[in-house]
């Protein structure tokens, strides 16, 4: 499965806490795109698709969702319910978000700019990519 886990370096004190983000340095990549998710409700699923080349981080800043990744050959469940705690999704890999806590807020970083032919959104398809 190509994907981990990522426990952030948090800096703090009294004041409160900081989690500092550097391409090639903190992630594996340089960052090309940020966006996020906010306003999320717990009965609607997002994702649904794979990136053929694209690598993203994702951050739960606040709230929680279930990450459900898929190579083709594996399914696993990951829960996102920490900001220190970044999930980094690999390329060729299918990715469903489910059980959003109300207000969920997720921020995406990416590895390259949005292009619509990078997305993979039919999972046969998906499964047709990897057999080629």
């Amino acid at each position: 499965m190509n994907y981990k886990l990522i426990n952030m370096k948090v800096f703090g004190d009294e004041r409160g806490k900081l989690i500092s983000i550097e391409g090639n340095r903190t992630i594996p990549f340089d960052i090309k795109r940020v966006y996020w998710i906010f306003d999320t409700v717990p009965n609607q699923d997002r994702g649904k698709h794979a990136h053929k080349n694209m690598e993203q981080i994702i951050v739960a800043m606040d709230g929680s969702c279930d990450f459900i990744l898929d190579d083709g050959k594996t399914r696993e469940k990951v829960v996102l319910n920490r900001p220190d705690i970044a999930l980094y999704i690999g390329k060729n890999m299918w990715r469903e978000m489910k059980n959003f806590s109300y207000g969920c807020k997720l921020m995406v970083l990416a590895s390259d700019y949005y292009d619509e032919s990078e997305y993979i959104r039919n999972y046969d398809d998906f499964i047709k990519e990897l057999n080629k």
